[in-house]
């Protein structure tokens, strides 16, 4: 794992540049932060990389809700975080930088960008991971009413996207982790589309 104090600077610069709120604010990103390091603990991969990547992937998207940017938050993300990492001495390699960035632009549900390193597939699938079971219901429920909604864009939301995700995983020790967090959606998912 990273030295304490590189974690307390990178983890600093996150909070700063996180959102308040548990959809996909700071406490998402501890909570895919923690998710990585299990899944990464399991398989080979180079920690460093996977730390530093979960704790920054969503650092756009703070940016992204004050301005008016077209740009998918994974890559604003990814441009917060090249240019953090390049002001700093972290002794990282280029090969390392840009395995980070990858993971962060590659992360995204909606980006579209395959991961093609174990560090950027763990980090994507950790994200889906947290938009299932309670905490995926919680944040969905949370996302819907935020935008003004109600029961039908819960619903909306739950079909166009998260029940999706199971399928979208990457690993096959991140499908065995989801099955759980599956079957919550859908239990919650039949019963609030048949009002039950």
């Amino acid at each position: 794992m990273l030295e304490k104090g590189v974690v307390s600077l990178v983890r600093k610069y996150a909070i700063e540049h996180s959102g308040k709120d548990d959809i996909h604010g700071y406490s998402h990103t501890e909570r895919v932060y923690e998710l990585s390091l299990q899944i990464g603990k399991k398989l080979d991969v180079n920690l460093l990389i996977l730390e530093i990547a979960a704790l920054l992937h969503d650092i756009g998207r703070k940016n992204k809700n004050e301005t008016t940017s077209s740009k998918n938050h994974a890559e604003l993300s990814a441009e917060m975080a090249s240019n953090f990492l390049n002001s700093y001495d972290f002794k990282l390699s280029q090969e390392e930088v840009d395995n980070i960035i990858h993971c962060i632009r590659a992360h995204s549900f909606s980006n579209n960008i395959v991961p093609e390193t174990l560090e950027a597939k763990i980090l994507s699938d950790a994200d889906k991971l947290d938009a299932l079971g309670a905490i995926g219901i919680y944040r969905t429920i949370a996302f819907t009413l935020k935008k003004q909604g109600g029961i039908p864009q819960v619903i909306e939301h739950l079909e166009k996207k998260i029940l999706k995700l199971k399928d979208l995983l990457h690993l096959d020790i991140t499908r065995k982790m989801a099955e759980d967090r599956q079957q919550i959606i859908l239990d919650f998912y039949n019963k609030i589309k048949n009002n039950k």
